[in-house]
C-alpha cells in the first residue's frame, strides 16, 4: 500500500513552532512601576504649572493649587506677555541658542577632527584640557569675562553671551567627538585618500555625513542647554531689549510683585518653546542616540 504524495509531504514538514511569550518577572514589574512613578513625578510640576496658569487669583486662593480652574482665566498670560514684551525675549533666546548651537557644533567638529583623526601631538593632554574646561563653574568665569568684554566693548551685547556659550559648549562637544572620531574606521579614510580626497573633503563629505546622528544630538542639546542658562545672560545682558526668556521672568518677578497665577503663566510660556523644539526633533534625537549606541 502506497502513501499519497500529499500525505508524504505533510508528514515531512516540521511541526510549527509555538510562540511562547516570556512571562514578566517580578523584576520587570518592579522596573515598570518605578518608571511610571518617575514619569508621574517628572510630569507633575508641569501639570501643576499648566493648571494654575489658567486659574484666577481668587480661584487659586479659594481652592488651592491642586484643583482644576473653575473657568478659563487668560489674564495671567496676557499680563506677562505685555509686561516683558515676550515676543522680543523669545526671539532673543531663539537667536542666541540657535547661533550657539550651530557655532559650537562646527567648532567641535573641527577640533575633534584635528585631535581624533589628525592625531596631533599630545592629543590626550589636549582632550584632558577640554575636559577640565567643562568642570569649571560659571561663577569662576564671571569676573575675568566681565573685564574682558568691558574692555572690547561687547558688554551688554548678545554677542558676548554667544561667544561665551560657544566656547563652553564646544569644549564639551570636542571632548565627546574626539573619542568618537578616534574610533572612526581607518578603511574609510584610506579609501577616501586613494580616491584623491583632501583632508577637508574627507571631513565634510565622509566623516560629517556618517557622524550626522551624533552631531544632531549635540545640536539639540546645545540649543536646550543655552536656552536654560540664567547666570551669564543675567550678568552680561543688562538692557531689557537684549534679555532672554529666563532672565526676563526672574527680573520681572523681582521687580514687580506678581500673583501666583501670573508667575505660573510666565513659567508656562518659558517652557513651551523648548518643549515644542524637543517634540519637533524627538525622532532625530532618538535616532542619534540609537545610532551612537550601535556601532
Amino acid at each position: 500500500m502506497t502513501v499519497p504524495a500529499a500525505t508524504e509531504g505533510t508528514a515531512n514538514r516540521p511541526a510549527p513552532r509555538q510562540n511562547k511569550r516570556n512571562k514578566p518577572t517580578g523584576v520587570d514589574i518592579l522596573v515598570l512601576v518605578l518608571t511610571i512613578v518617575g514619569a508621574i513625578a517628572i510630569a507633575f510640576p508641569f501639570l501643576l504649572i499648566l493648571i494654575n496658569s489658567f486659574k484666577s487669583p481668587a480661584d487659586y486662593n479659594s481652592t488651592g493649587p491642586l484643583s482644576f480652574p473653575g473657568s478659563l482665566y487668560l489674564d495671567g498670560i496676557v499680563n506677562f506677555w505685555e509686561r516683558v514684551n515676550f515676543p522680543e525675549k523669545l526671539w532673543n533666546s531663539i537667536w542666541i541658542s540657535g547661533t550657539v548651537a550651530v557655532f559650537a557644533v562646527v567648532i567641535s567638529v573641527l577640533n575633534a577632527f584635528a585631535i581624533g583623526i589628525g592625531r596631533i601631538r599630545g592629543n590626550t593632554w589636549v582632550v584632558l584640557a577640554f575636559l577640565l574646561a567643562n568642570l569649571l563653574p560659571q561663577e569662576a568665569l564671571l569676573y575675568p569675562l566681565y573685564n574682558m568684554f568691558k574692555a572690547v566693548g561687547l558688554y551688554n551685547n548678545p554677542w558676548s553671551v554667544v561667544i561665551i556659550f560657544t566656547v563652553i559648549q564646544s569644549a564639551f562637544g570636542t571632548y565627546l567627538l574626539a573619542s568618537v572620531f578616534g574610533t572612526f574606521p581607518k578603511e574609510v579614510l584610506e579609501a577616501a585618500a586613494l580616491d584623491g580626497a583632501s583632508r577637508w573633503t574627507t571631513l565634510w563629505r565622509v566623516i560629517v555625513p556618517i557622524s550626522r546622528p551624533t552631531l544632531s544630538v549635540l545640536l539639540i542639546f546645545f540649543f536646550i542647554w543655552t536656552w536654560n542658562e540664567f547666570l551669564i545672560p543675567l550678568t552680561f545682558l543688562v538692557d531689557n531689549s537684549t534679555q532672554t526668556v529666563p532672565v526676563a521672568i526672574s527680573v520681572l518677578q523681582g521687580d514687580r510683585l506678581m500673583d501666583v497665577t501670573t508667575t505660573s503663566a510666565s513659567a508656562l510660556l518659558g517652557v513651551i518653546p523648548t518643549l515644542i523644539f524637543f517634540l519637533i526633533f524627538q525622532r532625530t534625537l532618538t535616532r542619534g542616540i540609537t545610532a551612537g549606541a550601535v556601532k
